[in-house]
């Protein structure tokens, strides 16, 4: 037997696993946090390399889609860092631009105009404008809109002097964080005639994505100072590219929506918020376009005569945003007009927030027409004057005249006995004998047939496929002749062969 010494020490498992749990789940220093987040920054410099080199804007847009968590964790050092990673000296413009903001240059630091165009050939234009676009979100994130501001000014000179198309979707995202910066300095009006400049340019540039961006950013611009018949004429007369970006896509929609409400045409806004709510992302990072997408959908669907599903105002992303449209929804839904009356008062100054509220005070007829309706069918004949008392209206004459115009509606099946002061209503016939089962079988059709061609259009497909394919075919065809034109010789050499043996 061994001796006690030789004998192995016992080793806990659990201790073990412990041990492993605290040292994965031990903070990470400062420095360590840094190092990754330029790594992970020098990484998309990469990225934007192959997008440049190869003519691939999906490279291009992976970059952007992990601004939003790189953003969060973004310093002045970093920033620094960066500016040192990306450029070769620091009297580069877009360098010493942003250490000017930084507040890491020396005063008496001067640019070399010489230096600084030698420099700016060294840069590739995509991280040089990358670049650009995390300072803007850096000086956006810290509150600083004065700073914002001035920053952008000068960044917006720098990125018009590149006209690359491998730089349109950057050069969108810089145009969405300047027209923010001068929405939140309430310069929504002095930014018009330069934001119309730049989607004149980029339609002749054919550049898709600053074109969509622009028209997206000038609807909201025409909204802001409810300037709803240019933002018709330009949903009008600008092509909005299908080839855009899902969520600039889905922006795009919600803003058409907004207008067609204001114009009444509810059908249409309709349709458009349904396809701007698809679009957009399903993530806790949508849910404030989300939630006041769904707020107007709610409106514009009891402007319609529908109620919205109860499951919606159930869902905890929507719950507490959706709970003054909840009471809103039971006062219309059974047509009382006090409970609709108190629910405006007691939310109104979250549906002026909302931008909402001229549309809810439209809802007041059609709660009077749902009160109509649900008398017309519980009671097959009633007094005017009753009608007046439960829909609290003045006067027999106004329950007489919107009585009336709800038969005239096609909202109640019913007639109108004027010299008793009474209305009659009509025996219910078989919903399957009317139109509605067709309309709601061509409404599921439609949407069907859309969605699939929105599936096809949205298929990635590789790009110059076609020409490696007729590149082959051609090859192909070129060994097909040689390999007859051997043939061919070959023949002829044997028959002269057999003309010399006679």
């Amino acid at each position: 037997m061994p001796g006690p010494e030789s004998q192995e020490p016992k080793v806990d498992i659990k201790d073990e696993k412990m041990t492993d749990a605290d040292t994965a789940q031990k903070p990470k220093s400062p420095e360590e946090v840094a190092a990754l987040v330029l790594n992970d920054i020098k990484q998309n410099f990469g990225f934007l390399e192959k997008a440049a080199v190869n003519f691939e804007p999906r490279f291009s847009m992976r970059v952007l889609r992990g601004l939003g968590n790189l953003r969060r964790r973004l310093t002045p050092d970093i920033l620094v860092n960066t500016v040192d990673a990306a450029y070769p000296s620091s009297s580069h413009r877009s360098a010493a631009l942003i250490l000017k903001y930084l507040g890491k240059e020396e005063s008496s630091m001067e640019i070399d105009e010489s230096v600084s165009g030698n420099a700016t050939s060294a840069v590739l234009p995509e991280i040089d404008v990358y670049v650009l676009v995390l300072f803007q979100v850096f000086l956006l994130d810290q509150g600083d809109v004065a700073k914002l501001n001035s920053f952008n000014d000068e960044a917006i000179t720098i990125l018009r002097g590149y006209n690359r198309r491998t730089l349109d979707a950057l050069a969108a995202k810089m145009w969405f964080y300047y027209a923010h910066g001068k929405e939140l300095n309430k310069q929504v009006v002095e930014i018009r005639p330069l934001l119309l400049a730049v989607l004149r340019t980029s339609t002749l540039r054919h550049d898709t994505e600053t074109r969509a961006m622009l028209t997206t950013l000038l609807l909201r611009n025409y909204l802001h100072t409810q300037a709803i018949s240019q933002a018709h004429q330009l949903v009008l007369k600008a092509d909005f590219p299908e080839s855009a970006a899902t969520s600039v896509v889905a922006r795009y929609l919600y803003y058409v929506g907004r207008i067609k409400a204001i114009q009444l045409d509810y059908s249409a806004a309709n349709e458009s918020l349904i396809g701007a709510i698809r679009k957009a992302p399903q993530t806790s990072y949508a849910a404030g376009f989300l939630q006041a997408a769904h707020k107007l959908k709610v409106i514009i669907e009891l402007l319609m005569g529908d109620i919205p599903e109860r499951s919606l105002f159930r869902e905890s992303m929507y719950e507490n945003a959706l709970a003054p449209y909840m009471d809103l929804v039971k006062a219309v839904r059974i047509g009382d007009v006090p409970q609709f009356s108190d629910t405006i008062e007691k939310y109104g100054s979250v549906f002026k927030k909302d931008g909402t509220y001229m549309l809810i005070l439209r809802l007041r007829q059609n709660v009077i027409k749902t009160g109509i309706r649900m008398m017309s069918l519980s009671y097959s004949k009633i007094s005017l004057r009753d009608i007046c008392i439960r829909l609290h209206l003045d006067s027999e004459e106004s329950a007489e005249y919107i009585v009336a115009k709800a038969i005239r509606d096609g909202v109640i099946e019913a007639t109108i006995d004027h010299e008793k002061g009474f209305m009659q209503s009509k025996e219910i016939l078989d919903i399957y004998s009317t139109q509605e089962p067709n309309m709601a079988f061509h409404d599921r059709i439609k949407f069907c047939i859309s969605l699939h061609n929105e599936s096809v259009k949205a298929m990635r497909y590789p790009m110059n496929q076609h020409r490696v394919e007729l590149k082959n075919v051609e090859e192909a065809r070129e060994r097909e002749k040689e390999l007859a034109s051997e043939i061919q010789e070959g023949d002829m050499e044997e028959d002269d062969g057999d003309f010399d043996g006679l």
